[in-house]
């Protein structure tokens, strides 16, 4: 369908950057998802893509053209917004074919176009209906729908799933990308949700004050994470930072001990380790300090422990309960330990 490529993209209104030095290569069919906070700039950059916003610098190219002085409307782009951004006063068989009439579609194929398009998202027997008679999801897919049905070279997703609630955002997410699948069809997908990144993406690129902290599949973004900020980012609950000092492989904090890290760094660090790579108790605990909570959630116990003034998070099992104020002892899988710069919050492989 469409390569997109982003060569020294940026933007800026007078002296506020918005996105700084974006450079990226979308692949034909790639589900690529842009994650971080708001305000960082990753639906400016979709906006970009879409040409509704244009670049102060650097080049956008689909399937090797520029495209930056090509109108919105001739990009053969499809965008499904936050806000469904239905026709109040037309049925959803008529929100989905306006694409269709305002692109000159002839109209002998718009049934046939509409039909396929609500059978993808299961909406087929909700056609003669107005969207205020439809659930936020059932509105959702009817926005999915109409853009389907243009049969775009690319799909633009700016936080579709936001106002869903958790069952829901689920089943839309499988529904997403099974249809992405389906019709193989590039799409960039703007989202603030790490759940949804991780579910969704081929790859994530992960953003913050304009700028691209990593790329990379969701397992390499999990697994190997470039800096603190994507390493806080990712995970749920985030992977545990904590700041000490590094002596001769020996890593130590208030109430924390770590010997035989495998490297030759000395000074300030920050040591992480994500709450699944903790068990409670063991005879050699790397942590130890008082149980500040305990949640069950039924397949598994969130411990949270304070060593020194530091939280730290520990998945347990779905059995373990512990009386506040009690002494937890941590231990760590010494293979997934982190270790990153203190000062440039840089990894230190």
């Amino acid at each position: 369908m469409a390569r997109i490529q982003l060569n020294n993209i940026q933007k800026r209104w007078g002296a506020v950057w918005g996105v700084r030095d974006v450079n990226l290569d979308i692949a034909d069919e790639e589900f690529i998802v842009f994650l971080g906070p708001s305000g960082c700039g990753k639906t400016t950059t979709m906006r970009m893509i879409s040409g509704l916003e244009d670049p102060s610098e650097g080049e956008i190219i689909m399937d090797n053209e520029v495209m930056n002085d090509v109108d919105a409307r001739d990009r053969d782009v499809a965008m499904v917004f936050q806000g469904y951004a239905l026709y109040p006063n037309m049925s959803i068989y008529e929100n989905i074919r306006f694409p269709l009439r305002m692109r000159g579609v002839p109209k002998d194929q718009h049934d046939r176009l509409i039909k396929r398009a609500a059978e993808l998202v299961e909406l087929t027997e909700y056609l003669d209906r107005k969207p205020g008679a439809l659930s936020g999801g059932q509105r959702q897919r009817a926005a999915l729908a109409r853009a389907i049905v243009r049969q775009p070279h690319v799909f633009l997703m700016d936080e579709p799933l936001s106002n869903l609630d958790a069952k829901l955002r689920q089943h839309m997410r499988v529904q997403i990308k099974h249809i992405q699948r389906e019709l193989k069809i590039t799409t960039v997908y703007v989202t603030h949700d790490q759940i949804e990144a991780m579910t969704l993406a081929d790859r994530i690129v992960i953003m913050e004050k304009g700028a691209i902290q990593q790329i990379g599949t969701p397992d390499e973004i999990y697994n190997d994470p470039a800096n603190t900020f994507v390493a806080s980012f990712i995970g749920s609950p985030p992977m545990n930072l904590v700041e000490g000092t590094m002596a001769g492989g020996v890593f130590t904090a208030p109430g924390i001990k770590v010997e035989g890290l495998p490297t030759k760094f000395d000074g300030s660090v920050t040591l992480g380790v994500r709450p699944e790579d903790c068990s409670v108790g063991g005879s050699a605990a790397h942590l130890s300090g008082s149980v500040y909570g305990v949640e069950p959630t039924g397949d598994m116990t969130y411990l949270t422990v304070k060593a020194g003034e530091k939280l730290f998070e520990v998945k347990a099992d779905r059995d373990f309960r512990e009386e506040l104020n009690a002494t937890a002892h941590v231990s760590f899988d010494e293979t997934r330990v982190y270790l990153f710069d203190t000062g440039t919050g840089q990894r230190i492989h």
